[in-house]
């Protein structure tokens, strides 16, 4: 082998090790732009957190409480047929009297104006309370069974869309990874080929063809990012817990 030829073998060498370097490079740098994780909480913490801050279910809860109360308020229905009634009087009053003597009966008179006063218990049996303080005290009790099964309900929805939520984020995550290596791929691709290109070892047709795949594959990993984007929002907002 002749000067020449080792001068030659050495210069492709070089090139070939530079388009290398170069490529492992550019894979470096778009794993570590584009490649990450989010810090997601456990699942229990946030379907805790949903059932905490979750306003309808808030709602159901206190519906029971109102539910509970008007149970005891029917309950002492009963106490206002019983009470305590007073009342006063000021006026002139003719007032009477017999003394009996004897034989003889003296009738006595008198006017005389005064204030009277009267107090008295009272005791109130209205037939239809009798009949229907069963039934409505049955109707408060059922009130508060459905409240509470609405609440059971509630829960259940909250705990199942949370889960949804979190798998599809999980999903998403690990599909914006893939495109992620896709298109660092796709970046190392395009720029072997621009220099290929450039060196008129490649023909235009068959560049600009790998032009457009990385394109491609770019708004891939866009679409990618987006639907990441947007299922940490949707379970943000939901859970109310914050996804770094």
């Amino acid at each position: 082998m002749n000067y020449f030829s080792r001068i030659v073998i050495t210069l492709i060498v070089i090139v070939m090790a530079n388009t290398f370097a170069n490529a492992q490079d550019t894979i470096a740098e778009a794993k570590t732009l584009d490649s990450f994780k989010l810090l997601i909480p456990e699942l229990g913490v946030l379907i805790d957190s949903a059932l905490t801050n979750n306003g309808m279910l808030g709602y159901r809860k206190n519906e029971i409480e109102v539910k509970k109360a008007n149970l005891k308020a029917k309950r002492r229905n009963w106490t206002r047929n019983f009470g305590i009634q007073a009342d006063t009087r000021y006026g002139t009053f003719d007032n009477f009297s017999n003394n009996i003597n004897g034989p003889n009966t003296v009738t006595l008179s008198s006017t005389t104006t005064q204030t009277n006063y009267g107090v008295g218990l009272y005791l109130k049996i209205p037939v239809f309370d009798v009949f229907n303080r069963k039934s409505d005290i049955k109707q408060a009790k059922a009130e508060i069974s459905q409240a509470e099964s609405l609440v059971e309900f509630q829960e259940y929805e909250i705990r199942e869309t949370v889960i949804r939520y979190y798998e599809d984020l999980i999903l998403k995550e690990n599909l914006l990874e893939i495109q992620a290596i896709n298109l660092s791929d796709a970046k190392v691709n395009k720029e072997m080929a621009k220099k290929e290109f450039t060196n008129g070892q490649m023909e235009i047709y068959e560049y600009i063809r790998i032009s457009d795949i990385t394109a491609g594959v770019a708004t891939e990993f866009e679409k990618a990012k987006s639907n990441l984007l947007l299922a940490k929002k949707l379970l943000e907002n939901y859970t109310g817990v914050k996804i770094n």
